[in-house]
């Protein structure tokens, strides 16, 4: 049997705002109060592996053995069907850059016009079929963990459309929808999203 959360406080394996908020707005209706791993100190480790389940699970249990709470992590990634399901695992890796004065950070829309350009480069018949997929992890202290995955199937659009969401969202047109994730109010995003599909399957397996 799968062990279950209790109400209290759970740790957030993330140093991204926008997760943060997005993950503590599904669980709080659970009774659970969610800390970030920014907020606590932990520092980030270093994302090895080599598929969504390895790197929530690495996040996961080093959140947990850090601060001797449960912990929950998120890994997600784009996946398009003509390039080979890339950037895959290396979504985010897609964004970053050096900025100005060497501080590093993340171009989200340099990372848009690169799988743009890479399906351009493939000619106009090229399939735009795309999903993003979701792996919640939970480890505990313990070293016990509980993993739930999601997926949002949809297709690529160009220019980017939307001001709201993170990431792809702005060119990414869910199935089903004729608005992109920035598009579309965060209330239905998180309603169909693959993050509240995975949600789904771990509130399921937690507190059903």
């Amino acid at each position: 049997m799968t062990r279950r959360l209790g109400s209290g406080s759970l740790v957030i394996a993330t140093h991204n705002a926008g997760k943060l908020k997005e993950i503590g707005a599904l669980l709080e209706p659970y009774g659970v109060k969610c800390l970030s791993a920014g907020s606590l100190g932990l520092p980030e480790p270093a994302e090895t592996g080599t598929s969504f389940v390895q790197n929530a699970l690495l996040k996961a249990r080093a959140a947990a053995e850090a601060s001797g709470l449960a912990a929950l992590a998120d890994d997600s990634g784009l996946s398009v069907e003509a390039l080979d399901g890339r950037p895959g695992v290396y979504t985010a890796e897609w964004a970053e850059r050096q900025w100005f004065e060497g501080k590093p950070g993340r171009d989200w829309y340099m990372a848009m016009g690169k799988v743009e350009g890479m399906l351009q480069a493939l000619g106009p018949e090229v399939s735009r079929a795309c999903a993003f997929h979701c792996v919640l992890a939970i480890a505990w202290p313990d070293g016990e963990s509980a993993v739930y995955e999601g997926t949002a199937p949809g297709s690529l659009i160009w220019p980017p459309r939307g001001t709201m969401g993170f990431g792809y969202d702005p060119v990414f047109v869910p199935v089903g929808r004729d608005q992109t994730f920035a598009e579309l109010d965060p209330e239905e995003k998180h309603r169909i999203s693959h993050r509240a599909d995975a949600f789904a399957r771990l509130v399921a397996g937690q507190f059903a």
